[in-house]
């Protein structure tokens, strides 16, 4: 029976990554669906029952995530198909039962420019300390991305890359680097006590793979603020909104010590969203970038955030950009639709036009 029921998952995982998909859903009382370039399609299959459900996923799940699952209502756990692809599971209770989410990750780590990544990211990842900051919504290649910058460091520079995820999702080899990669709830209890230990670790760069409470996030800055390069992820849109996210979690009376400290330690950040391709067949990371020159940092430590965009805005010359800029550089080259750009955009009346000139072609 349980050969039986992995094979059947399988199956259906097979499919996904044969079809180019990101995420497999499958949930009770429903046929299974799958996420193409954005958009979720069903599969050409019966509706699952809740014991179905249950039984494909009891076979892959490991006794301690069977157990968390049980007694919380949820669990994260990675699951890998031999020659085929790994898989970030989410499983969950719902009003009518069970289901779960499988994200594809693909096996091997793009580099910056198959990724289409800018110049400057690559020079963020050779800074020796600090802390650098990959934001944006769920689902926007922010995993791949970090994962692509590990990459690149682990193949130019000689040091100790420690990785915290919850759960490891790309598994990186050694190459120049020694690497440890450590899940939160098999290897260690929390991101905030992993974090600690690692300073112990004699690191170079430290992997957070996010920055959910106030312990980890204070960690993660005395780390940069030590001279370890320590990098990580936040749910923010943007520049602005990730720095008063991070000041706003700590309590009043220490914000002028944390918009100091991060006024010093902070490297940049990149706050980045998916767009799909013209031709509907894939998707690109547009990417703001803030890099932490003197203008930012003085407006960090002084708590004035919201004029961050300005220091964007007029710091092309040392890599930086809006959003806006990244939608119109792809539109340029012909890569995304105008009513994409519009719809991602930030100042969306500058992009109307480009919108509406799409909407009389196919009008």
């Amino acid at each position: 029976m349980a050969d039986l029921n992995s094979k059947r998952i399988d199956a259906f995982l097979e499919l996904l990554v044969e079809q180019g998909g990101s995420d497999l859903h499958l949930i009770s009382g429903n046929p299974p669906r799958m996420r193409l370039q954005g958009d979720i399609h069903p599969i050409k299959y019966r509706k699952l029952n809740d014991d179905e459900v249950m039984d494909l996923l009891e076979q892959i799940m490991p006794p301690m995530k069977r157990d968390e699952f049980h007694s919380s209502g949820g669990a994260d756990f990675s699951y890998e198909v031999a020659n085929l692809s790994r898989f970030r599971v989410n499983v969950l209770q719902h009003v009518n039962g069970v289901g779960a989410v499988f994200r594809t990750i693909p096996q091997h780590i793009k580099n910056l420019d198959e990724l289409r990544l800018p110049p400057v990211i690559r020079q963020l990842a050779r800074n020796r300390k600090g802390l650098i900051l990959v934001t944006g919504p769920t689902g926007s290649g922010k995993t791949t991305t970090l994962a692509s910058m590990v990459d690149f460091i682990n193949r130019e520079r000689r040091g100790h890359i420690i990785t915290i995820e919850d759960p490891i999702e790309y598994m990186h080899s050694n190459q120049k680097c020694l690497v440890s990669q450590r899940e939160v709830g098999a290897h260690t209890a929390s991101f905030s006590s992993a974090l600690r230990s690692a300073l112990r670790e004699d690191p170079d760069v430290i992997l957070v793979g996010e920055m959910r409470d106030l312990d980890t996030i204070n960690l993660a800055v005395t780390a940069a603020e030590m001279g370890i390069l320590v990098m990580g992820t936040l749910h923010t849109n943007s520049a602005a909104s990730t720095i008063e996210r991070i000041i706003n979690v700590f309590p009043a009376s220490d914000e002028p010590y944390i918009r100091a400290t991060l006024s010093t330690s902070l490297c940049g950040v990149v706050a980045q969203r998916l767009v799909r391709s013209v031709d509907n067949r894939g998707r690109f990371a547009a990417i703001e970038v803030l890099v932490n020159n003197s203008a930012a940092a003085n407006i960090i430590r002084e708590g004035r955030p919201e004029q961050l965009d300005n220091v964007i805005q007029g710091s092309a010359m040392q890599g930086m950009q809006t959003l806006d800029y990244a939608l119109r550089k792809f539109l340029d080259e012909k890569l995304i639709s105008g009513v994409e750009a519009y719809k991602h955009a930030r100042n969306k009346s500058y992009f109307e036009k480009y919108k509406l000139l799409q909407d009389e072609i196919f009008s």
